[in-house]
């Protein structure tokens, strides 16, 4: 009989709902005109785009279906802004960004760095939060733009972005106010005029949609040079031919998001946690919480130092176990490069950079599958931590 393979790792992708598949498969076999087309085919296509539109922007609280541009994902929107900001301003300017930042804004930041841009990073304490009153004391007169997560992909920090809006525009409402929501977009609420955004990064496939298909909002006013030039799709703010069957697929997911209820969602995620955690504890397992787990964060994200195993070790047992879980952001874990979300909250030197793991629940996970996982993990952890 053939084992039961359990995803754990949905900070990374999520799993594509049957629905959206329908859907998709749908719009593939019955609907394959170009959106941009003028005759019948065109027509039915645009019209499956401008539903989805309408949806998404709806679901953020947007002021129209213009202020969404469709792009292939969150590193896309990221560039689109910080690169289209900082050319309006001729690089002469300051971007204000934190230190534990998905890596399409910090080396997007480095690389504007180098052509003239003053980026601050701000620090992080140890639950991964930036302090506000840094904030205001970074903001100076040549402040164009404020970038900052939703939610920290790999320890589920939740930055409070209406009181970040607030101070923003309180202290100048020509500075722009970017969020990175791709880890947020269905682990909180967003809501784009209460809080104040002007710019918002999303992506599909961390809401169970596809993936390579992803929205940028742009509040109503605010122009950026499109990063890809070619035709006038997206009203000229975005080239290339527009992706229906994707972007039906993204409208799914997020007709699928409506329905959930996020606090209840929260809470089913907090009792996954408490399990893993009990199980440890029951054993005598010798281990760390990275991050916090009350207060501003998202418990769909437990980020775990296990004391003296390295990350590697655990995840190659985990994985022959039949568990996925990472050792952190899928964008570098394919790599040597450390952390540096646990370097800017602990320093480079701590030993949780090269002893940690993530595990991030989603929609999909049962009680039983963490169970199973709770169980292997104690298992394998005692055999290491007793070597």
């Amino acid at each position: 009989m053939e084992r039961k393979l359990v995803y754990l790792d949905n900070a990374a992708t999520t799993p594509v709902s049957e629905a959206v598949v329908a859907e998709m498969t749908k719009q593939l076999s019955e609907n394959f005109g170009n959106p941009s087309s003028t005759h019948t085919f065109g027509r039915k296509a645009l019209e499956v785009v401008d539903q989805a539109r309408h949806r998404i922007a709806q679901f953020i609280n947007a002021r129209n279906d213009d202020e969404i541009i469709f792009t292939s994902g969150g590193s896309e929107s990221n560039n689109t802004v910080l690169r289209g900001i900082a050319k309006k301003h001729n690089y002469d300017c300051q971007i204000i960004t934190t230190a534990i930042e998905h890596p399409s804004i910090l080396n997007t930041a480095k690389e504007l760095q180098a052509e003239g841009v003053d980026v601050v990073y701000l620090p992080v304490d140890e639950s991964g939060h930036i302090s506000l009153a840094a904030l205001k004391a970074a903001l100076t007169d040549k402040t164009v733009l404020v970038s900052t997560m939703a939610v920290n992909n790999e320890v589920g920090t939740i930055n409070d972005l209406a009181q970040i809006g607030q101070i923003v525009h309180e202290y100048n409402p020509e500075i722009c106010f970017h969020v990175d929501a791709v880890q947020g977009l269905g682990n909180i609420d967003l809501d784009v005029q209460a809080m104040q955004i002007d710019f918002m990064s999303t992506s599909a496939h961390k809401i169970n949609g596809p993936k390579y298909i992803g929205f940028l909002y742009e509040k109503t006013g605010l122009s950026l040079p499109s990063l890809i030039t070619g035709g006038e799709q997206e009203k000229k703010r975005r080239a290339g031919t527009t992706d229906a069957p994707s972007i039906a697929g993204f409208g799914e997911a997020v007709k699928l998001l409506q329905a959930v209820d996020r606090v209840a969602e929260q809470k089913r995620y907090q009792e996954f946690q408490k399990i893993v955690l009990d199980a440890l504890d029951a054993n005598h397992i010798k281990y760390e919480i990275n991050g916090s787990l009350t207060g501003l964060v998202s418990h769909h994200t437990l980020n775990l130092h296990l004391i003296g195993i390295g990350t590697y070790v655990m995840l190659t047992n985990l994985d022959l176990a039949g568990f996925a879980v990472s050792g952190g952001s899928a964008c570098t874990a394919g790599s040597l490069t450390p952390s540096h979300v646990l370097e800017a909250m602990y320093g480079k030197n701590s030993p949780r950079i090269e002893e940690s793991i993530r595990i991030s629940f989603g929609r999909m996970n049962t009680e039983e599958e963490v169970v199973a996982f709770a169980t292997s993990l104690v298992k394998i952890a005692k055999r290491l931590q007793n070597k």
